[in-house]
């Protein structure tokens, strides 16, 4: 079991504490000494390292380390295991929905999860009565919650935006009634925005993320329109006057996806900054082995690389104190971080966070709608199945094997449920190549986050 984890990134060398998150930057000499599992022997250490150093700077580095261990701070021991089993019991609350308010698009994505939109023949629109009552249903079951997120999703939820206008009327006209604070989002391609949207959209949506898959050559390839053109030329504008409207203290990002054509997305990371975007994230597509896009175990060393060049563009930028830009999978607190529970648990899907589809249905998160299976509910017949939720909440990195024995199950949470089942017909065994993606990114973010600091 790793209980420290080490790797150099650029010219410095890191080490991770696992279980307490610490980060030191080292030099090459205690990095050398240090190994994954425990602090070895003195002697087997001088033994081993005393062709490469001085066997006295050896001795005193040792002497130092053994130092931190024995005060806990390096090789430290788990904390968290009889908390994440001890919570099994406890009542949960839904916190947040997905109400995916219609399920149809005006592109025609080749990577769409959703089957363009249609979610595989569950298709259609949520009247203002269905998404009322499923905003009754959250409410109902967030108990002694506060503040509820309520993301309107689809397909392109832009395409009836008089009923989105209807859905938030409903939550604002009771938030005060229910004792509520409602947090709206919304995740759009952008290609219908009018300037009425967008003030509208500023004024009520506490985020929005605007899909955009970097240059123009790459996005016009997948991101496509119904007569097989491309949407860049439509989108950019649109997106551009979205951000500039967006009033301070309310956030955006714009989001892609790349796929094993474009694996040196470094340059569409560059595209989208050059562009002024200054929140971004582009994201691996997930698909299922043999699909043309899909990205395999010999594309991840073109893809380390893109990361590592973001890293180094990232830390030059931060260096010179200009231009400097965010990128979502980059982000990491290494002061405080995630609650306890976040990071055994991850997003919560299938206990504190459902997607409702326009027919009332309710499942664990938007990945799963269309696997019956995994369907929670009703919101006209009131239903929750407590025992399939409990089976999402029991998920987590202590149940999941590989999770247990690895240094980055504190920050990527055991994975997404959605993408372990859909590749292992299992939600407790991490899907293999998104693990490797996610390990790479969190040393990049770990190693930005502690020079910054």
């Amino acid at each position: 079991m790793s209980l420290v984890h080490k790797f150099k990134q650029g010219e410095n060398y890191f080490v991770l504490d696992v279980n307490t998150g610490a980060v030191h930057v080292v030099d090459e000499l205690v990095y050398d000494i240090l190994d994954d599992d425990k602090l070895k022997n003195k002697n087997e250490i001088i033994a081993k390292l005393n062709g490469k150093y001085d066997e006295e700077e050896l001795s005193e580095a040792y002497d130092e380390i053994e130092k931190l261990v024995g005060e806990g701070i390096l090789y430290s021991k788990d904390q968290y295991e009889e908390i994440a089993n001890g919570s099994m019991e406890d009542r949960d609350y839904i916190k947040a929905i997905c109400l995916n308010v219609i399920h149809g698009c005006n592109l025609r994505c080749k990577y769409c999860f959703a089957d363009e939109g249609e979610y595989h023949g569950h298709g259609g629109v949520m009247s203002i009565d269905t998404a009322k009552k499923a905003i009754d249903y959250v409410i109902k079951r967030s108990g002694p919650r506060k503040n509820i997120e309520i993301d309107l999703f689809g397909g392109e939820p832009t395409l009836i935006m008089d009923i989105n206008k209807e859905i938030i009327k409903y939550a604002r006209d009771n938030e005060k009634k229910w004792g509520k604070n409602i947090r709206f989002t919304m995740t759009t391609n952008a290609t219908l925005l009018t300037p009425e949207m967008m003030d509208y959209m500023d004024k009520e949506m506490g985020n929005i993320i605007l899909s955009l898959d970097g240059r123009k050559e790459v996005h016009d390839k997948v991101r496509i329109k119904v007569d097989k053109s491309g949407s860049y030329d439509d989108i950019v504008p649109k997106i551009k006057e979205m951000i500039k409207k967006r009033t301070k203290g309310k956030t955006y990002y714009v989001r892609g996806t790349f796929t094993r054509e474009n694996t040196d997305f470094y340059e569409d990371v560059m595209s989208l900054v050059n562009e002024g975007f200054r929140e971004l994230s582009l994201e691996p597509v997930v698909l299922e082995d043999g699909q043309p896009l899909a990205i395999r175990e010999e594309d991840l060393k073109a893809i380390f690389e893109n990361y590592d060049k973001l890293y180094e563009e990232m830390t030059r930028r931060k260096r010179e104190g200009k231009d400097e830009f965010n990128f979502y999978h980059f982000n990491i607190d290494l002061q405080g971080g995630p609650c306890v529970y976040k990071r055994i648990s991850g997003c919560g899907a299938g206990f504190e966070y459902v997607a409702i589809t326009p027919q009332g249905e309710v499942y664990p998160c938007h990945q799963f709608v269309g696997k019956e299976e995994f369907k929670l509910g009703s919101i006209y017949e009131d239903t929750f199945d407590k025992s399939l939720a409990k089976k999402f909440k029991k998920a987590h990195i202590y149940n999941k094997p590989k999770c247990r024995e690895c240094w980055a199950k504190f920050y990527c949470s055991g994975g997404c449920q959605a993408n372990n089942f859909n590749f292992n017909g299992d939600m407790n065994i991490p899907y293999e190549i998104g693990c490797k993606m996610q390990k790479k990114r969190i040393e990049c973010a770990i190693a930005l986050k502690a020079i910054e600091n």
